[in-house]
């Protein structure tokens, strides 16, 4: 009813009902409706496509659903469209050509599972293109591009396995947009790295993640490109060569090239080329020799993963408080040698300490105790002496499987009430198990959360369970495991295990445990895997064993 409104926005007002149809339309001059984050039980009205003035229209996660109409096209004004997080499927109509004007345009979050239309190529003032998380198929050739002159912005993610959407353009073609930001995931631009991208000059930020990419990246692009570049994702493809010696970049902060066959070195003069390095993930290639001195210098690394490479030589010896923002150092599955150095305990916020997997050698040094440590996994290595007893109360999983670990479980480790994996496997600790790990309140209450994710990155670690190794990844922080398998442990297993009611894994085997199973053993509902085998344990198997109903793996063997 009001003919001179011009803007209206009830932006998350938490309204449900959309009008289907309107006695009166008379706020024909509204130029701008954004009626985003509203929980809507209706589908979008035809009486909205009459709003023929429309420069801005947002529709954002207001739970619409269905094809998206062809209606769209009749909204010839449309500078900015916001369609994302809804349940939209089907394609793009292709009306959507008749947006001359739009600047922006939003399908990110939904369901769109057919294809990208040719008359796309007619949105010739497009700037920024946000295609984020759909399942996109079908072909993209010069058609859809080829007019898109003032595109700088282009974002497409697809997660479509069964078949993806491809990148179809000749070998020639020059594109008549200059990037600043590319982002294309799940798509099929390889096997060469494309000639439309290599003359793209203003790129500051790059994804190119699992778009089947093989063979090398010219280094004429990268110089192209270095001085501007703040993010750089080319991870999950093919792509091999050397790492750049020569070019810096001065304003890198994301630097992720994991799972690709990236060989050589790592640059010894990192520190010069990439001063601004936050992320560094380089895991899953086959990087050879040592790693640079010059890492510990970078200021404001957070994230250093260097994980499933060839390296060799020592730790970097010479870590200071300077490093005050590093929170994960990963560098499992390496050929790394020597002692993990004391000056590690300068990193007052590192949190994330994984050096599985290596030939390190000698104690845990108690510096470390200086640390914020939540998960340490020096697991597959030959690290002696005793068990550190001043692990603080929040580490999540402490994982020292495979050493030459020797001594007694310390009585102060039953304050760790964060613990959620236990891993002390194949080493040579005696003793009894301590009567107090009832005090893992974590294993006993699901509201305690071990740790928050870190951006960027995911922990990996091998857990015996259901009688084989298995890796978790994502799903780690859902394990709940105590492993004392392989030691020369004595004495009885403590009835006050049985109050670990989260547990999951249990494996005390191959020790010289004696005594009877606790009677209360049924306690562990929710135990999959349960192992005593090989010690000297005797008396009846328990009744109230038969109310472990998610047992998966029993072994009782010996």
């Amino acid at each position: 009813m009001l003919p001179s409104l011009l803007e209206l926005s009830l932006y998350s007002c938490e309204l449900k009902h959309l009008p289907s149809s309107l006695t009166f339309l008379n706020f024909t001059s509204l130029h701008v409706l954004d009626l985003s984050y509203n929980p809507f039980n209706t589908s979008i009205p035809q009486w909205l496509f009459n709003l023929t003035s429309l420069t801005y229209l947002d529709l954002t996660s207001s739970n619409q659903g269905g094809k998206i109409l062809d209606s769209f096209g009749r909204l010839g004004r449309l500078k900015y469209l916001y369609l994302g997080v809804n349940h939209f499927y089907g394609s793009i109509p292709a009306s959507i050509g008749n947006l001359s004007s739009l600047k922006e345009l939003d399908l990110s979050y939904n369901e769109m599972n057919g294809t990208i239309p040719e008359s796309f190529g007619q949105l010739s003032t497009l700037v920024k293109l946000y295609l984020l998380e759909n399942s996109w198929e079908g072909v993209i050739t010069e058609a859809q591009l080829m007019n898109l002159t003032r595109l700088e912005e282009f974002v497409l993610t697809t997660n479509n396995k069964s078949q993806p959407l491809v990148f179809n353009v000749k070998d020639d073609w020059h594109p008549p947009f200059k990037l600043k930001i590319l982002h294309l995931e799940s798509c099929l631009i390889g096997p060469k790295f494309p000639k439309w991208l290599q003359v793209q000059s203003e790129l500051t930020y790059v994804i190119l993640k699992s778009v089947e990419i093989n063979g090398t990246i010219p280094e004429q692009w990268f110089s192209m490109i270095s001085s501007n570049l703040t993010h750089l994702d080319l991870s999950n493809n093919q792509i091999k060569g050397n790492l750049p010696h020569q070019l810096v970049f001065p304003n890198v902060t994301k630097l992720f090239l994991q799972s690709n066959l990236v060989s050589g070195p790592i640059p010894s003069n990192i520190s010069d080329l990439m001063p601004s390095l936050q992320y560094l993930d380089l895991s899953e290639n086959h990087l050879c020799g040592k790693i640079p001195l010059s890492i510990s210098k970078i200021k404001h690394l957070n994230i250093l993963v260097l994980r499933r490479n060839n390296l060799s030589g020592e730790l970097p010896h010479h870590w200071d408080e300077s490093q005050m923002f590093l929170r994960v150092v990963d560098i499992s599955y390496n050929n790394i040698c020597g002692k993990i150095p004391s000056s590690m305990g300068f990193l007052g916020n590192l949190s994330i300490l994984v050096l599985s997997n290596n030939n390190l050698r000698g104690e845990i040094p108690s510096s470390l105790q200086n640390c914020s440590i939540v998960s340490m996994d020096f697991g597959g290595n030959r690290l002696s002496g005793n068990l550190p007893s001043w692990i603080e109360s929040d580490i999540f999983m402490l994982r020292l499987r495979s050493n030459l670990f020797s001594g007694t479980i310390p009585p102060k480790w039953c304050n760790l009430h964060k613990l959620r994996i236990l891993d002390l496997a194949q080493n040579n600790l005696f003793g009894g198990i301590p009567d107090c790990l009832n005090n893992f309140t974590a294993m006993v209450d699901h509201n305690i959360v071990g740790y928050k994710p870190i951006e960027n990155y995911t922990e990996k670690a091998s857990i015996m369970r259901k009688g084989r190794e298995m890796e978790y990844d994502r799903t780690l922080p859902l394990v709940t495991c105590i492993d004392l398998s392989g030691n020369n442990l004595t004495g009885g297993i403590p009835f006050e295990i049985t109050s670990l009611t989260r547990l999951d894994t249990l494996n005390l085997s191959m020790n010289h445990l004696s005594g009877n199973i606790p009677k209360n053993i049924g306690n562990l509902q929710l135990l999959e895997t349960l192992d005593f085998s090989n010690n000297k344990l005797f008396g009846p198997i328990p009744e109230s064993m038969s109310s472990l109903t998610f047992l998966v793996h029993l072994n009782l063997i010996f």
